[in-house]
């Protein structure tokens, strides 16, 4: 079984192009912490992951995450090879999304707790 399943935060804001045939793909890269690390200055070190997320979902993406927003991503793990225009071979790993749900909102939507004191604003 190939199914991946990831918590992180973008690195940036997703890029969203269109193929030949009209669908939509959005690429981006998710930091995702890793816990256990030898680390002693107390920060944990993190992976950096590329995600490639197909039509709706792309759409989606371009649409509503921007730099910093913490996600999960539900998918599968996808590694491809391609040659260079100078003839080197390459392989590339990357988790194809089949899911992405939100963890927080987006800076300037969240509503701000001194608006409203008595509402308590869900975080994941």
């Amino acid at each position: 079984m190939n199914k991946v399943i990831l918590t992180g935060r973008l690195c940036q804001d997703p890029e969203v192009r269109y193929t030949q045939s009209g669908k939509a793909v959005a690429t981006f890269t998710l930091a995702v912490n890793r816990h256990g690390g030898n680390r002693h200055d107390g920060k944990s070190d993190a992976d950096f992951v590329p995600i490639v997320a197909w039509e709706k979902l792309a759409e989606t993406c371009g649409n509503n995450l921007t730099k910093g927003q913490r996600i999960l991503v539900e998918g599968k793990l996808q590694i491809r090879s391609y040659e260079t225009n100078d003839g080197q071979k390459r392989r590339v790993a990357e988790v194809i999304a089949s899911y992405i749900e939100f963890l927080e909102y987006k800076r300037e939507e969240a509503p701000h707790p001194a608006d409203n004191p008595e509402e308590e604003i869900p975080f994941g």
